[in-house]
């Protein structure tokens, strides 16, 4: 796979071990009890035995530019480590390596990035990736997988469903976006009413008729969290218009 490294080290050794070295170097103790708490570890909570080290998202995109040449399969194994920012490295080495990577090198990596959905596993995860490894690369492509993706048992990948979309948005093509939006409406799990209600505001920094052209006949039926992001930037009076259901 063609990798980029113009910011590599050559004397970097680039494996996942030396990765996981050089981020137990900047570990804090203290802040992975913050964190663990944050990103909801404890029995029953969405990030149940997630384990954390207590490194900052800065410092993780520091080590990952150090290691941009990592080997796909060297990126793997930090993957699948029980430490979460082990996984965020990982898949911010990925993220870059598909910026700067050709035709077949993206292709290789979305591929594997869809192939390991099960260790994208937490919502930070998620947003950091999917908009990379799977919006852009469909954005000239078929968007089948994301309805695939949206009507997964699993939460992460029904949130790569929607945050993914961030590409086309950012595009200005809100079809795919709405349409998805529209199958999440019943969806039970809070992550996915943020996650939606989020692109749905994204729609609506770019085009508010577009908007409130889907929100007008579905706000009395949409989860509140997910109708209260969606419309965070209207102005005063229509967001209360919209928060009453005076819609139909």
């Amino acid at each position: 796979m063609k990798s980029a490294r113009p910011d590599a080290s050559r004397e970097t050794r680039q494996t996942a071990a030396a990765v996981a070295e050089r981020l137990a170097g900047v570990a804090n103790s203290e802040k992975a009890a913050l964190l663990q708490r944050f990103f909801k570890t404890g029995p029953g909570e969405y990030g149940e035995g997630d384990r954390f080290l207590g490194i900052m998202v800065p410092q993780q995109r520091k080590v990952a530019r150090e290691f941009a040449a990592l080997p796909m399969e060297e990126g793997g194994q930090l993957l699948a480590s029980p430490f979460h920012e082990h996984r965020l490295t990982a898949l911010l080495i990925w993220v870059r390596q598909f910026e700067r990577g050709d035709e077949p090198a993206r292709r290789t990596l979305h591929a594997a990035y869809l192939a390991n959905t099960a260790r994208v596993n937490n919502w930070d995860l998620v947003d950091l990736s999917a908009p990379h490894l799977v919006g852009t690369w469909l954005l000239d492509r078929s968007r089948a997988v994301l309805r695939r993706l949206a009507r997964s048992e699993s939460l992460w990948e029904r949130r790569i469903a929607i945050v993914a979309t961030f590409a086309f948005i950012r595009r200005d093509e809100f079809a795919d976006a709405l349409d998805i939006a529209d199958r999440l409406l019943k969806d039970r799990e809070d992550l996915l009413h943020k996650a939606t209600g989020w692109m749905l505001r994204e729609v609506g920094k770019r085009d508010q008729a577009v908007l409130e052209d889907f929100l007008r006949p579905r706000c009395n039926r949409m989860p509140r969290t997910m109708l209260r992001y969606a419309i965070e930037r209207f102005p005063e009076p229509l967001r209360k218009q919209y928060l009453a259901g005076s819609f139909t």
